[in-house]
């Protein structure tokens, strides 16, 4: 008969205690039997289990969990175990009537992509994860500098559930609405996924091959450490935009040097850039893609992926050469504006005028959209 749950059935994305436990409490395997198989101290798996099911107050564990295998309280598939206490005994959640039954769990070439776009927002100043356990998306909010919530990314929330069982991101309010940040775990596999991004792109590859079972176990000491140092390395983590950044500037008369509605603006396209590259090759040049009619790379990410580089590439032209080009590096590649204006050849500090008027008319362009500027994928 299949295991079910053995390593070679279950996405490798799947932490190891995860898969003991599932294999343990669904299918009464002892925990000498999997330490063995593991090559590890039955303690070992003792101490993980008791680990994955106190975490299970945690809603996405909790459905993540279920989506992997039925859940426990449906009962184990072989007997007790003598050896050790039953783990539902212990604890037992209620299974919540939301979970999207019969429905797999995420590929790794999905959670790769769809977890390196959602790790970068949540690695930005006050941003959360927010879900809820009756909806389908999770969204990341970021608070503005004016004290208002701005909706950066959304995501499907089986990604979120995988992420949180993977322990990139921690639930830090708990509730109907539940609120997440990034964690340590969560930014060295950010680091490590945009560091092999880079490298793909760097030598023209399609993609690069990311090992998630090193990924179960990075460190997280090099990241502690850079923190209490101040250094980071910010082509694999900025924590903000430009345009967040001269959001907090203030003009002559106190006032905020680009409106909130300018702000929104700019994260919508940015929001759809990362989305539409969900899946696909590397993109080396977008200029070419833009301006030159160059060909639009296979994606492997579904419709939404598609209608996302569609509404990046319909933004782009639409402000035409210049203020596309603007908002282009400054929204979508983050580069900084004294950089902008050394490639464009234009006078200093002029750059975040001309950012502000393309900002405008990205604006009105979503404006004119009506409610299709706010379809998420």
């Amino acid at each position: 008969m299949t295991d079910r749950f053995s390593p070679a059935h279950l996405p490798t994305w799947v932490p190891d205690a995860a898969q003991h436990y599932l294999a343990h409490v669904e299918q009464g395997r002892s925990m000498r039997e999997l330490a063995r198989d593991a090559g590890c101290h039955a303690s070992t798996v003792l101490r993980q289990i008791r680990r994955i099911e106190l975490r299970r107050d945690d809603i996405l564990v909790e459905l993540a969990l279920q989506r992997l295998g039925p859940a426990p309280a449906s009962g184990r598939n072989g007997p007790p175990n003598e050896e050790t206490p039953t783990m539902t005994e212990l604890h037992t959640p209620p299974k919540s009537s939301a979970f999207p039954q019969g429905e797999a769990a995420p590929s790794e070439e999905n959670l790769r992509g769809e977890g390196l776009r959602v790790l970068r927002r949540l690695m930005e100043h006050h941003a959360v994860l927010a879900v809820a356990s009756d909806m389908e998306m999770a969204v990341v909010v970021r608070e503005m500098p004016d004290g208002t919530a701005t909706r950066t990314a959304s995501v499907d929330r089986a990604i979120a559930e995988a992420m949180a069982l993977k322990e990139w991101i921690s639930c830090v309010t708990p509730g109907r609405i539940a609120r997440y940040q990034i964690t340590a775990a969560g930014r060295a596999a950010l680091m490590q996924m945009m560091a092999l991004q880079e490298s793909a792109a760097s030598r023209g590859m399609a993609e690069a091959a990311v090992g998630f079972a090193g990924l179960n176990a990075l460190p997280t000491l090099a990241f502690a450490e850079e923190e209490e140092s101040g250094k980071r390395n910010h082509r694999y983590g900025p924590t903000e935009s430009p345009v967040l950044g001269l959001a907090r500037r203030r003009d002559k008369a106190g006032l905020p040097f680009l409106a909130e509605d300018l702000v929104r603006a700019g994260e919508r396209l940015r929001e759809d850039f990362e989305m539409a590259q969900v899946g696909r090759p590397v993109i080396v040049d977008w200029e070419a893609l833009v301006w030159g009619g160059a060909a639009v790379p296979r994606a492997g990410g579904g419709p939404g992926t598609d209608a996302a580089l569609s509404r990046v590439l319909t933004a782009l032209r639409e402000l035409g050469p210049g203020l596309g080009d603007v908002v282009l590096r400054c929204c979508c590649k983050l580069e900084g504006i004294e950089t902008v204006e050394k490639q464009m050849g234009w006078a200093a500090r002029s750059g975040k005028v001309v950012l502000k008027i393309a900002l405008g008319r990205l604006k009105q362009h979503y404006a004119a959209l009506g409610p299709e500027a706010h379809l998420i994928g």
